[in-house]
């Protein structure tokens, strides 16, 4: 079985940091392009940030400078670091594993966990 699990979310001041985590399980993490995607109600899911296997990173204009992805495939755990938090990056966020092989690609999703950035 397959399970991603995100955590870290919360409320959080503007300007304030928080650190996602998303442990994975049931996959061969260090193949998976690792990737944070977000959602807000009526808004299309977008991607926030990538973190490749071969660890390259990329992130939508709006956090970059400001929110940081990593992995540990050791710990099978894909990180995102948000500083200098928005409320504008209110959403709930989602983890998500991304494989090319075998002719197919295999997508894997969390549940989300959200993130409220309010005064």
């Amino acid at each position: 079985q397959v399970q991603l699990v995100e955590s870290g979310g919360g409320l959080v001041q503007p300007g304030g940091s928080l650190r996602l985590s998303c442990a994975a399980s049931g996959i061969t993490f260090s193949i998976y392009d690792m990737g944070w995607y977000r959602q807000t109600p009526g808004k299309q899911r977008e991607l926030v940030a990538r973190i490749t296997s071969g660890v390259t990173t990329t992130y939508v204009d709006s956090v970059k400078g400001r929110f940081t992805v990593s992995r540990d495939n050791a710990k099978k755990t894909v990180y995102l670091q948000m500083n200098s938090l928005k409320p504008e990056d209110t959403a709930v966020y989602y983890c998500n594993a991304n494989a090319m092989a075998w002719g197919v690609n295999t997508n894997y999703w969390g549940q989300g966990t959200q993130v409220t950035v309010s005064s």
